[in-house]
C-alpha cells in the first residue's frame, strides 16, 4: 500500500461552500431581480439569499486557510447579498 490514505486539502468538504454559494446565490440574485421569475421563485429567493451569505462567508474564511476558491466563495457571497437586498428593498417598498 504505497498511497496515503490522510484527506488532502482538496478533499475537504469547506472546497463546496463556495460553488454551493454561487449557485444559490445566482438562484437568489436571478429570482429577485428578473421581473419575469418574482413571482415564481419569491419564497426560495427569501431562503436562499441569506443561505448564499452564509456559505459564502465560511467559504471565503476557509479559502484563506488554504481549502477553496477564493473567488467563488466571494462572487457567492455578492450574489446572495444583492439577493437578499433584493428582496429587503421590496418588503420595505410595502411598508412591511
Amino acid at each position: 500500500m504505497s498511497e496515503s490514505t490522510v484527506s488532502g486539502r482538496s478533499d475537504s468538504p469547506a472546497v463546496a461552500l463556495g460553488p454551493t454559494a454561487l449557485v444559490l446565490g445566482v438562484f437568489s440574485a436571478m429570482g429577485t431581480w428578473v421581473p419575469a421569475l418574482v413571482l415564481v421563485t419569491f419564497p426560495w429567493t427569501i431562503i436562499t439569499g441569506p443561505l448564499a451569505i452564509a456559505l459564502g462567508a465560511m467559504g471565503v474564511h476557509h479559502a484563506r486557510r488554504g481549502a477553496g476558491r477564493l473567488w467563488i466563495a466571494i462572487v457567492g457571497t455578492a450574489l446572495g447579498v444583492i439577493g437578499f437586498g433584493g428582496i429587503t428593498a421590496l418588503f420595505w417598498s410595502f411598508g412591511g
